[in-house]
């Protein structure tokens, strides 16, 4: 009985210990990677690299439409405006562009004595400083009313703050014309019933960017108050509930918990309008092109102007990456304010 015990033992020992008188268990040739008796592990590993090539050479003939639009129309541009922000290219230069001749940072300490630059870049400034705050506050306003305060034709009073963001500019552009028109106007039509004189908005140094700023802001406001519904949506009832319980009141429960919650929607939100009112152009070029006496005349605008009006592109390009610089710089700025409160 124990020399039987013994010799029935020896294999079972030796298949624990991985002795030489038992073969690798699968589990052990598949970690390390050897071959078995047979071979077919190896076989194996090599279908497995030719479907992983097969999978990686798919992968980038999907991505060949992608990459080849994306190289034509954003990355070979933005190089080439960089290279052309250091030449005089202009309108000679548009079938030579080699013959454009390389001025080094010439249109960059140009710009800086340029009034007319400094001029559309105080505007822009104006246009942010008032525009940004303006939107987000009203953003956040009907996003808090028509996710709390509103119960009926919620939806119909959604779609019809989004609608302006869908519309076409030009369709904008005749609206805020009628409104605005000092003497057949919508306004010019309440101030005569008043016995009053419409002023000229659009034709007034002092009147003519804050139209268009209450332009931008009533376009505008549907995509910042969408990112607010989002938002509130997101943030847990317990919460508001426990807040009430509490007894704090609705302006308590809006400054204490709905803003500080909100504020990695805040951020974004802050981020994109920003970026968007910095480059505005649409609004100044379609309303008063840029008038009167620049008062509207915007950076973006006037980068137009000297590119595609006078031809002056490597001037026009050094006032792109100027305007990118201040971009960069302000969205910095901003998410270094805002992403240490979001913590």
């Amino acid at each position: 009985m124990s020399t039987t015990s013994g010799k029935a033992a020896a294999p079972v020992a030796g298949a624990r210990g991985g002795g030489p008188g038992t073969a690798p268990s699968p589990a052990t040739g598949s970690e390390d990677g050897r071959e078995g008796p047979d071979g077919r592990r190896r076989e194996h590993g090599r279908g497995r690299k030719r479907g992983l090539g097969v999978q990686n050479w798919a992968g980038w003939l999907f991505s060949t439409p992608f990459l080849v639009l994306f190289t034509v129309f954003m990355a070979f541009p933005i190089v080439a405006t960089l290279a052309m922000s250091f030449t005089d290219f202009g309108l000679r230069n548009v079938t030579r562009p080699w013959e454009a001749n390389f001025i080094g940072f010439e249109n960059y300490t140009k710009l800086f004595g340029d009034e007319k630059f400094l001029t559309a870049l105080f505007n822009t400034g104006y246009f942010v400083v008032i525009g940004v705050p303006l939107t987000l506050f009203l953003g956040l306003l009907v996003a808090v009313l028509l996710n709390n305060g509103i119960d009926r034709a919620r939806t119909f009073f959604r779609v019809g703050f989004y609608a302006p963001v869908v519309t076409s500019i030009v369709a904008v552009a005749v609206v805020w014309r009628f409104v605005l028109d000092p003497s057949d106007g919508l306004i010019a039509g309440l101030c005569a019933e008043l016995g009053l004189t419409a002023p000229d908005f659009l034709g007034s140094e002092t009147l003519a960017m804050p139209s268009l700023i209450a332009m931008a802001v009533w376009r505008n406001l549907g995509t910042v108050m969408v990112l607010f519904i989002a938002g509130l949506q997101a943030i847990p009832t317990e919460v508001r509930e426990a807040a009430k319980l509490d007894g704090a009141g609705a302006w308590q429960e809006l400054r204490r918990i709905t803003v500080p919650l909100l504020r990695p929607t805040l951020l974004y939100a802050t981020v994109i309008t920003t970026i968007g009112y910095l480059n505005v152009f649409e609004e100044p070029f379609v309303m008063t092109q840029g008038g009167p006496s620049d008062s509207t005349l915007t950076v973006s605008l006037n980068m137009y102007r000297e590119g595609f009006n006078f031809f002056h592109m490597g001037y026009a390009s050094a006032m792109a990456y100027v305007l990118f610089v201040v971009i960069m710089g302000i969205t910095v700025l901003q998410l270094r304010l805002l992403k240490d409160n979001t913590k």
